[in-house]
């Protein structure tokens, strides 16, 4: 293998390019063409034997239809009462029996031309009494020596019969008439002559580029497309076909079981009508394979004499990923591109540790931006002065007993020195639990018997440290644009529940909800990130909790218009909030 790269790597540019053209070019086209020719070739005869089988499928059903309508005629007048009642008839008056034809045999009789497949009825009858005329023939013994009568079945089935002469082949239908036991008398046939030319337009009317075949059960041939195939004869796959394609659709019918159509087809008359296309695939080979020889030897040519000036200058260059070309004389673009490699490579190492160092750099920042962006959010409330105010208010209602003003403004008070801890940034659930009370409990002394609320923690949960103010914004929002816009009474639900995976804090309200409209952008903006305008509270703590939590956390807002909002947020289990903020740090 060694041996045939290093002669490969001695051939000059040319004759490599030839090669190359010859492996990826050459060789491919002429495959190619090989196998779409073949391919198309085998579709082709594929779809001229499907369309050999269809053919043949409804030459049978035309064939069928033609029988069928003799068999449902016959079935017609096999249930004919009145057709019985005449035939079994004695008459003693001819009058009597011309008025019992004329309404019903001649009735019959006129119909016939409404049926395309059937070219004559005849009634056979032993009821001597009758005038054999007008399709009325007697039924003698000379008669039950026939092929016709010895065929008839017992039950009243029709059988079909083909009968062979000089003139050709005639297809006929007999059947018994006995489906009414009552009359006994005499014995009666009925005889449906099918139209011969009908028979044959079902053959001949079929486009097909081969030859049809009608055979009975003993494979005679009954009508055909061939002038070389006497009908009559028995037929054989031996033909004189060079390539023959047989396909044969036997009959289902009881009444024709075994007969079928079949279709002989000359594959060779196919494979003459592929010689056209054959002929353009070879053209636009060749077109391939031409076109692309000239441009190659062209451009190896090319390349030959361009390279072969810096060919010496690129040997004694070592096989490093920063190496350099020597200097290279030529001033054409090949040389201009050596020269350039020669920049490029000197370049790299610079670049790459610019590259590196301005990635930590990068890293540096984003760290910082997280860690300001933090901070920026925790530094929206510090008002020392409102906490020094209320507790002086407090102070004056106390000394003025009134005692339920002091409680409302100890639990403002109470709010605002948690906004004191900002600097601190993880508090327990049992004092997020308290300053939810005590904001519940002002929403209550302001909207009266109008707000109902109820809030369950687990136990196990009181000393579980969550982010500074992570659920109270939420309170906030089902108070205030929750039930204070409804009226009536409204309910606030509160509970925090231990998960398998950590906390899940849920708050549900019966206030008036909010627009679907809304919500969807509310979902979309959280989703994205973007910017929520005026859910500035929601926007805050879900980038709180995106800071401390990652991706490790959920936040589900459900609202219907008209019944109320429920709010679902699960947070992970830390050991610390130590764990949290070095996942932050992260």
């Amino acid at each position: 293998m060694k041996k045939i790269g290093q002669s490969f790597n001695d051939l000059k540019i040319r004759n490599k390019l030839l090669i190359v053209y010859m492996i990826t070019v050459l060789l491919p086209i002429i495959i190619s063409n090989i196998v779409f020719y073949q391919t198309t070739s085998d579709n082709f005869i594929q779809q001229k034997r499907r369309d050999a089988d269809l053919m043949t499928e409804e030459t049978k059903e035309n064939v069928k239809q033609l029988i069928d309508q003799a068999l449902g005629l016959s079935t017609t007048l096999y249930m004919d009462m009145r057709l019985y009642e005449f035939f079994d008839t004695t008459y003693t008056n001819p009058v009597d029996y011309i008025q019992g034809y004329t309404q019903v045999v001649h009735q019959y009789r006129k119909t016939v031309p409404l049926y395309n497949a059937i070219q004559d009825i005849q009634f056979y009858t032993t009821n001597p009494t009758m005038l054999y005329a007008g399709g009325v023939n007697m039924l003698n013994n000379e008669d039950s020596d026939d092929v016709w009568y010895n065929s008839l079945a017992h039950d009243g089935t029709p059988q079909i019969l083909a009968a062979m002469d000089e003139a050709g082949v005639s297809l006929d239908v007999y059947r018994k008439l006995n489906y009414f036991s009552l009359y006994k008398n005499y014995l009666h046939v009925i005889h449906f002559q099918l139209d011969e030319r009908m028979l044959n337009d079902a053959i001949h009317n079929v486009s097909i580029q081969g030859e049809l075949y009608l055979l009975d059960a003993e494979d005679r041939v009954l009508f055909t497309t061939d002038q070389n195939h006497r009908e009559g004869t028995i037929f054989t796959e031996n033909t004189d076909v060079k390539e023959p394609y047989i396909t044969r659709q036997m009959f289902t019918d009881q009444y024709i079981a075994d007969w079928s159509v079949v279709t002989v087809v000359d594959e060779s008359i196919y494979r003459a009508e592929l010689s056209d296309s054959t002929k353009y695939i070879l053209l636009l080979g060749l077109m391939n394979f031409i076109l692309p020889a000239f441009l190659i030897i062209y451009l190896s040519r090319s390349f030959h004499s361009r390279l072969n000036n810096i060919l010496d200058h690129t040997r004694h260059i070592e096989k490093k990923n920063f190496a350099e070309y020597p200097h290279v004389r030529s001033k054409d673009e090949i040389g201009q591109l050596a020269n350039q490699i020669n920049r490029m490579t000197r370049k790299m190492n610079e670049l790459f540790n610019e590259v590196f160092k301005a990635n930590l750099e990068k890293k540096e920042l984003a760290l910082r931006e997280k860690e300001a962006q933090l901070s920026a959010l925790q530094s929206q409330i510090n008002p020392h002065f409102l906490f020094n105010a209320l507790e002086t208010i407090r102070m004056r209602s106390i000394m003025k007993d009134e005692t339920e003003t002091a409680l409302m403004i100890e639990n403002m008070a109470g709010i605002f020195r948690n906004s004191l801890k900002w600097g601190s940034n993880w508090v327990t659930v049992l004092d997020e639990v308290r300053l939810i009370q005590a904001f519940l409990e002002i929403q209550g002394y302001r909207f009266g018997e109008r707000l109902t609320y109820h809030v369950y923690v687990d136990e196990q949960l009181a000393d579980f440290e969550i982010p500074n103010l992570s659920f109270l914004p939420f309170v906030e929002n089902a108070s205030l644009h929750g039930i204070e816009p409804k009226k009536g009474t409204g309910n606030i639900d509160i509970s925090i529940t231990k998960t398998a995976l950590g906390l899940r804090f849920v708050i549900e309200d019966d206030g008036v909800g909010i627009p679907e409209s809304r919500l969807i952008r509310l979902q979309k903006e959280l989703q994205d990130g973007a910017t929520m305008g005026e859910n500035v509270g929601i926007e805050n703590i879900y980038y709180r909790l995106k800071l401390y939590y990652k991706d490790q956390f959920r936040m589900k807002i459900e609202s219907e218009e008209g019944i109320g909002t429920t709010v679902t947020i699960d947070l992970p289990m830390q050991d610390s909030k130590l764990q949290a903020y070095l996942k932050v740090s992260d």
